[in-house]
């Protein structure tokens, strides 16, 4: 095996998986991707059937929305790691271990320790809460939301962490094997629907659990935070069970406010770095990062102060007006982002054969897709900038190859098709951005 020196420095990814990753990613997805839509639609039907609905449309589109953004940012790399696993297997592996079934099951655990504490980070330090703040952002609790994941996490600290499975010589081909498949196991348990599960409270995470970890409460905060085993929370004291008298509230105390995931990504760390600029306290401008989540400098707290729910069982949630043709709309809209991304890891090798900046571009055009139709939901009067762009982007593409990323080699007419659906995108678009501000001009001269 050849001497690998510690990188200390960061590598892009594309450097460190190659695009023959990013292919076999963007394969895993182009299955996962619609079980993870049937799934959440059928609970949707479910709670309806049921007549109890966990499922409210805008903020659906909204989780759908998220999820879409960070398998983007994955599939293309997107992200700066901090290589060191290979460095620590290659120096500090005291044995040499084949890949086995046993391997495989000892890594999942690693994996999971590893996540449980990782998580934890992310809920006690303001730095680390900026990355996974997404993940609460829903002010409901239903499969959807578990798709709220982060972008904002250009730099991975998971890797130190993994300093027992190094040790151990586990293999890197089996941490990227155990790894997705840790992460997709999250994704049932985010649900309103399933009570109390006998035995397996007392070995796994159930709904149940999750549902504490979601919750507001005062007596549930930042409890419950392993991912698959919950016997890493009853070993480190932050295992909460939930209790009938104390309905959990989900979301977060300082709400989003919005239904756009590339904005909620952002907002702790701008507000972060707002405060770290406008305090006289010089220790603070360099602590504040890692101070306990939510911390602020007390001059810019009385000075700047920021909405927080002091009430959790008396607060408005956040909504917005919508009609049945916008619904339809939010929904033709979602569904060409997910026919266009599903069209991308599908196809990424041949896009990224004819250029190599093609599959950048597209991630450009996706989360450009993202942002306008989210700044419409929040009915905000540049949605229709935001779409203008998306568009233009997507007309100067078409012009620019003459055809959609190779779709002609499946159909002919593609890319006439696709130039009238971007024209006719903008125009509808502008159509409800006008209709919205004469709504809400007249609503506020109402009151």
């Amino acid at each position: 095996m050849p001497v690998r020196l510690p990188v200390l420095f960061f590598v892009p990814l594309p450097d460190i998986f190659t695009f023959v990753y990013m292919e076999t990613y963007g394969k895993i997805l182009l299955i996962a991707m619609p079980a993870f839509l049937a799934l959440v639609l059928f609970e949707k039907w479910y709670g309806w059937r049921k007549g109890k609905d966990t499922v409210r449309n805008m903020d659906m589109i909204s989780s759908l929305s998220s999820g879409v953004t960070n398998v983007t940012k994955d599939v293309l790399g997107l992200a700066i790691a901090i290589g060191i696993y290979p460095f620590m297997l290659e120096h500090l592996a005291v044995t040499t271990i084949e890949n086995t079934l046993l391997v495989y099951i000892i890594t999942f655990i690693v994996i999971d320790f590893n996540g449980y504490w990782v998580h934890r980070w992310s809920h006690k330090i303001n730095l680390f809460w900026n990355l996974h703040v997404i993940h609460h952002s829903s002010e409901e609790f239903n499969l959807a939301c578990a798709l709220r994941q982060s972008i904002s996490a250009f730099f991975n600290l998971f890797t130190v962490l993994l300093l027992p499975a190094a040790i151990l010589g586990i293999p890197e081909e089996v941490i990227q094997i155990v790894g997705p498949i840790q992460l997709f196991a999250q994704f049932w348990y985010h649900t309103q629907h399933i009570n109390r599960m006998g035995f397996l409270e007392k070995i796994i995470v159930t709904p149940s659990h999750h549902r504490v970890h979601h919750a507001v409460n005062p007596e549930y905060m930042d409890k419950n935070l392993s991912q698959i085993f919950i016997i890493w929370d009853k070993l480190f004291g932050t295992f909460v069970e939930e209790k009938k008298e104390v309905p959990p509230v989900y979301g977060i105390t300082r709400p989003a406010r919005t239904w756009n995931p590339i904005k909620i990504n952002f907002q702790h760390l701008w507000l972060m770095i707002k405060d770290a600029w406008r305090t006289h306290s010089w220790k603070d401008k360099f602590t504040l990062w890692f101070k306990p989540t939510g911390y602020r400098p007390a001059d810019v707290a009385e000075k700047y102060p920021v909405y927080k729910i002091e009430d959790v069982y008396h607060f408005e949630k956040y909504d917005t007006r919508t009609s049945p043709a916008f619904n339809a709309w939010a929904w033709v809209q979602l569904l060409f982002i997910l026919l266009s991304v599903s069209y991308l890891f599908g196809q990424i090798a041949y896009i990224n054969s004819l250029d190599k900046t093609y599959i950048y571009w597209y991630g450009a055009f996706t989360f450009l897709s993202v942002y306008a139709l989210t700044e419409l939901m929040d009915r905000n009067r540049y949605a229709i900038v935001w779409e203008t762009l998306r568009s233009g982007l997507g007309i100067w593409s078409l012009y620019e190859q003459g055809d959609w990323f190779g779709a002609s080699q499946w159909l002919d007419s593609a890319k006439y098709i696709l130039a009238g659906y971007f024209v006719v995108s903008i125009v509808i678009t502008g159509w409800f951005t006008i209709k919205h501000q004469k709504e809400d001009m007249d609503l506020s001269v109402v009151k």
